[in-house]
């Protein structure tokens, strides 16, 4: 008998009739002996619509007191999933009970719509959980120390599954969406893209960070720090599916050391087209400059990526960073009335038409060659590489935002991605 954390999407839970079938698989799973903890999302579109009745009402755009009571009512849409979803474990004859997060409790900081797990109290589910019962727990919400409901931003309910199943040691937390896997790359702009079966946390974290929406960069941190091994399925199969089958269907996120790891030198492609770039030309070649131009940026709370400041020439440097393209106009406004001046910046250019693309995989530690056979590939379909960025496990450029898909599908070829691992 294992511990099994299922995680619901909202779309999962958008309509009864798909509450019935989420009930029927975590029953299946239940009495096949598994002791089960399931989190679901809100039905799908109902967050939305009760902020955007706050919305409707709000005068404030933000405000301690407004984000507060945003969380209230954002919390409820869980609320009413966790609910329903007993109701309906119940008629498939099992001892179900639903929490909200602050029953349990998840105990979180006070930073409302965005708040972050601190501990976790799990005696109370395992008590329900020796008893028989299927525990139904409301995920994207917590309590803070005051007492106030929490919430975790967008996907946090990826992030409450996998503490959750971190707190209680569970066998494996499987996250069940409305894909099948975590795939070399989109789908949509490759076709040939494969579905992994196995990807390191590592190559999972970089992979969500630079763009990739299968799962919540923070629910992946979670389960890489605690090691709790993660499954990507669909819950679009059928219910009845064997569990012998389903349990070994998506993709599992493990670690490094699993010998059954696929051994590919880069592991998928992802990309982001959310990017702009901005430049200083000019700026003094000294000293603390770095700091004085992206000591503004930082404060005014723009988060930076892709920094390059180019070589010395008579005592004058070009500096170039990217910034993501809904801070674009903000960071141009600041670095022209504030930080330009302040450098002595010869100008300021932007480009809010780039994007990045970047190739991941734990094996680049250990072959050369692998960013030559990238610049390669982009260099036979005359794309310009603007900027470069490497990490240990990936190398991301910043092109044209119009290349964007064929950099893509060229990288995918080129990296033999649509070709099966031999064991």
């Amino acid at each position: 008998m294992a511990l099994i954390v299922h995680k619901y999407g909202g779309t999962s839970m958008g309509s009864t009739e798909r509450i019935r079938n989420v009930a029927k698989r975590v029953a299946k799973w239940a009495r096949a002996g598994h002791q089960m903890v399931v989190v679901p999302s809100a039905m799908s579109g109902e967050t939305n619509r009760l902020l955007g009745l706050a919305k409707e009402l709000s005068p404030a755009s933000s405000s301690p007191e407004l984000n507060r009571e945003l969380d209230m009512i954002a919390a409820t849409g869980e609320q009413v999933s966790v609910g329903l979803l007993a109701i309906a474990l119940q008629a498939e004859g099992l001892e179900a009970v639903s929490y909200t997060g602050w029953q349990v409790p998840v105990q979180t900081d006070s930073s409302h719509t965005k708040a972050r797990i601190e501990s976790i109290d799990d005696a109370r589910v395992r008590a329900d959980l020796a008893a028989g019962k299927v525990v139904v727990i409301a995920g994207f919400q917590g309590v803070d120390e005051e007492q106030n409901i929490t919430t975790l931003g967008r996907g946090g309910s990826d992030t409450s599954a996998v503490a959750i199943a971190a707190a209680m040691k569970a066998d494996e937390c499987l996250i069940y969406t409305d894909v099948d896997g975590v795939y070399t790359t989109d789908p949509r702009i490759v076709p040939e893209a494969r579905r992994l079966h196995t990807i390191s946390f590592e190559e999972m974290l970089e992979m969500a960070s630079l763009g990739s929406k299968i799962l919540q960069i923070r629910s992946v941190e979670f389960a890489g720090k605690y090691r709790v091994p993660l499954r990507v399925l669909s819950s679009f199969t059928p219910w009845d599916i064997d569990i012998n089958e389903e349990a070994k269907s998506g993709t599992l996120i493990s670690f490094e050391e699993d010998e059954k790891m696929e051994q590919a030198v880069v592991s998928g492609i992802a990309f982001n087209r959310d990017e702009a770039k901005v430049t200083l030309l000019g700026v003094p070649d000294k000293p603390g400059i770095a700091f004085q131009i992206l000591g503004p940026v930082a404060e005014a709370n723009i988060d930076i990526d892709v920094i390059i400041q180019n070589v010395s020439q008579d005592g004058k440097t070009d500096f170039s960073f990217t910034v993501h393209r809904n801070d674009y106009a903000r960071t141009m406004e600041l670095l022209e009335s504030t930080v330009g001046p302040a450098t002595q910046a010869a100008k300021v250019l932007g480009d809010p038409k780039i994007c990045k693309v970047s190739i991941v995989g734990i094996g680049m530690r250990s072959h050369v060659g692998v960013a030559s056979k990238m610049f390669r590939a982009l260099s036979e379909e005359g794309i310009n590489i603007q900027m470069i960025s490497t990490s240990e496990i990936k190398t991301s450029v910043v092109i044209d935002e119009k290349y964007m898909e064929l950099a893509v599908r060229a990288l995918h070829k080129a990296f033999d991605l649509d070709q099966e691992i031999s064991a």
